[in-house]
């Protein structure tokens, strides 16, 4: 079994509570299917947010869909201008059998635009 990072982001339209519960929720669940993940396999998931996302912490929608013994951090992207705006990010670090290669990674909504090599 090796350690892999998951690398993720997706975007809202607004500072909202909603919005960015609904979005982190849309990004992990996509995360865990397209990997076939349980929270088993993960060991942990680091959060981001542009400095413009305070209305909530993504790791809520996390602990909302059955993370409770995954340790999860949120912290916030640097200000960089003209930047995305909007995007919650993450990072999680999973144990899987699965060769890097074979690891997908996930960016949904506005945050394709992010990373339009791997985007789905």
């Amino acid at each position: 079994m090796a350690v892999r990072a998951v690398r993720g982001a997706t975007q809202t339209d607004a500072d909202e509570r909603e919005q960015i519960l609904e979005a982190t929720t849309e990004l992990v669940a996509e995360v865990m299917a397209r990997n076939e993940l349980t929270t088993d396999d993960v060991i942990s998931v680091i959060f981001t947010v542009t400095p413009d996302l305070t209305a909530e912490f993504p790791a809520l929608a996390a602990r909302k869909l059955g993370f409770h013994e995954v340790p999860l951090l949120c912290a916030t992207e640097i200000g960089v201008p003209g930047a995305l705006p909007r995007v919650i990010r993450l990072m999680a670090h999973i144990a899987t059998d699965r060769p890097r290669s074979d690891v997908q990674h996930v960016y949904l909504r506005g945050a394709t635009a992010l990373r339009l090599d791997i985007a789905q």
